[in-house]
């Protein structure tokens, strides 16, 4: 069925069209080139006066997999409490579920999202979700850097070509689209004891640094020539200071891509009578001085929610402040993670001051191609929860109504009254849409230009962003329309983005010999099939 939509105010970065008014053609899936006679039209939508972008891209959003199921059993009362889905739908009577995370998405005109952290050993389970949440298209990113195996090669003293085809080997067994290192080394040493780890820190029994884990990794996700750069949680989240060890992980990237994954966590001074400060200056002063870093911010917003992390260590030391007061931690065969309820509170200065420090260095990093939309989901905030942060982006005066309500002291000390910033539409776009898709290689999507996926999202224009942004007038998913009026009419099935690097195939051989000796499993127990996935749970795989 050949559509247009006719007349809609067009935003699309990719192509620098700033608010043009405009149609969109799309047949079979894909957005095309407007036929010689409009009149062959199928079906034409008149979107005038509407707001018209691709469908929205989150790079960095935990919503399959162990640590996020362990986070259901832990508070079902939070989840417990979300409305049902709409009769006749799949899963009319769940409430807060793999089902709900695409439907909640599609409502807000997101067509894909990453989880940022499958653990290896937990990739089936991570895939078995992937397949449960419809609508949206889906990816993961590997964990490395704490495996044994890995840190193994790196102690022996393994040429990175070896480090390298041992990582491209990982890709294909977890059927990833790119790479996480959380903590690097981290994981391993906390099983010895170790209860601060940072940078140049070794890892006992390995005898490597943090940093030469980290640069084996990321020198091995350039030579596999995947898209997106190393994706990195640091060293010492969460720490009052830690702004030190963000600007040292920038300097340790040599100049090479490297990806910073929500750097509000660490972008934390120690200055003033409360020993926490806002660090966001300088961190934002060395993201624009160096242009090989992107980085997403982790905003935090105020409310109930529930950190989860592979950074078991972070997670252990953050128990004691467990809202309500419970929380796991666990450990695993290539890494761990933790549990830890907490509620974001605006009168609690540490709180108020997190607050700020996202807000802040959304507004200092000067481009938006390099810095990206997230809350880390769930851990500043949950994602639905975003069309209020769109707000606070695009209003300076709404910014301003919020700094009179949270902490006085952190209020006084933020530098958000001195940013009269606001993003525009075209900004938005950017971020949530032209580069992500650059960012993760997802060339198909994230514009409005023939040849891509037709993954479109209307808007109503309103001047209460917030408003705006939270339930999309249509959703179209592969040309199927699925969303009309902010609600979810039809939930198609999504798909998986998945690399297949190349490796030398004597690494399968080595990788063999060790599951022999040390694993319950072997190899091709650890791997996933790809017709499997097919058969098994629907999955649709498409590889980059």
């Amino acid at each position: 069925m050949l559509t247009c939509l006719r007349g809609g105010t067009l935003y699309d970065p990719t192509h620098r069209i700033d608010g043009e008014i405009g149609d969109v053609w799309f047949r079979d899936g894909h957005i095309c080139a407007p036929p010689a006679n409009a009149a062959d039209a199928d079906r034409v939508i008149d979107v005038s006066g509407k707001v018209v972008m691709a469908g929205g891209i989150d790079i960095h959003s935990h919503i399959a997999g162990g640590n996020v199921n362990n986070a259901r059993v832990l508070l079902p009362e939070q989840h417990l409490a979300e409305r049902a889905r709409y009769a006749g739908q799949p899963f009319a009577s769940a409430k807060w579920s793999a089902v709900d995370t695409g439907y909640r998405y599609a409502e807000m005109g997101f067509t894909t999202v990453v989880e940022p952290a499958v653990l290896p050993i937990n990739a089936a389970q991570a895939h078995a979700e992937f397949a449960d949440i419809p609508i949206i298209d889906k990816a993961g990113l590997a964990i490395v850097g704490n495996d044994d195996f890995l840190l193994r090669l790196l102690r022996d003293g393994a040429e990175q070509q070896r480090v390298t085809d041992y990582i491209a080997w990982l890709l294909h067994a977890t059927r990833c689209l790119g790479v996480k290192v959380i903590n690097a080394g981290g994981a391993s040493a906390f099983k010895a004891n170790v209860r601060a780890f940072g940078l140049d820190d070794e890892v006992p029994m390995y005898g490597v640094s943090s940093r030469r884990i980290l640069n084996a990794v990321q020198h091995a996700v350039m030579q596999m020539g995947i898209a997106h750069p190393v994706h990195v949680h640091c060293n010492n989240l969460g720490v009052a200071g830690n702004v030190s060890t963000a600007l040292a992980t920038i300097e340790a990237a040599d100049g090479l891509p490297m990806h910073l994954a929500h750097v509000q966590f660490y972008g934390y001074g120690s200055e003033g009578e409360h020993g926490f400060s806002s660090g966001a200056r300088a961190l934002a002063d060395a993201i624009n001085a160096h242009r090989n870093i992107t980085v997403d911010v982790g905003q935090v917003l105020f409310g109930q929610t529930v950190t989860i992390s592979g950074d078991v260590l972070r997670q252990f030391d953050a128990r004691h402040i467990a809202t309500p007061r419970k929380w796991v931690i666990w450990d695993a065969e290539d890494g761990g993670g933790g549990v830890v309820p907490y509620r974001y509170r605006a009168r609690n200065f540490v709180n108020a001051t997190q607050w700020a420090i996202g807000l802040e260095l959304f507004l200092l990093v000067d481009d938006p191609w390099r810095v990206f939309f997230t809350t880390d989901h769930p851990n500043g905030a949950p994602f639905t929860a975003y069309p209020q942060l769109f707000r606070l982006l695009m209003d300076r005066d709404y910014r301003a109504e919020w700094l009179s309500r949270i902490n006085s002291d952190a209020a006084d000390a933020s530098l958000l009254r001195h940013l009269d910033r606001e993003y525009g539409l075209y900004e938005i776009a950017v971020m949530t849409r032209a580069a992500p898709a650059r960012l993760l290689g997802l060339h198909d999507r994230g514009h409005l230009a023939p040849g891509a996926v037709a993954d479109i999202t209307v808007y109503e224009e309103n001047a209460d962003k917030a408003a705006m942004f939270a339930h999309a007038s249509l959703l179209f998913k592969d040309g199927q329309c699925v969303v009309e009026n902010g609600r979810v009419t039809h939930a198609c099935r999504g798909r998986v983005h998945a690399v297949e690097p190349d490796f030398g195939r004597t690494i399968e051989k080595a990788v063999g010999d060790y599951f022999d000796r040390y694993h319950f499993i072997t190899p091709s127990n650890f791997c996933l099939d790809t017709g499997h996935l097919a058969q098994a749970l629907g999955t649709e795989l498409i590889m980059h």
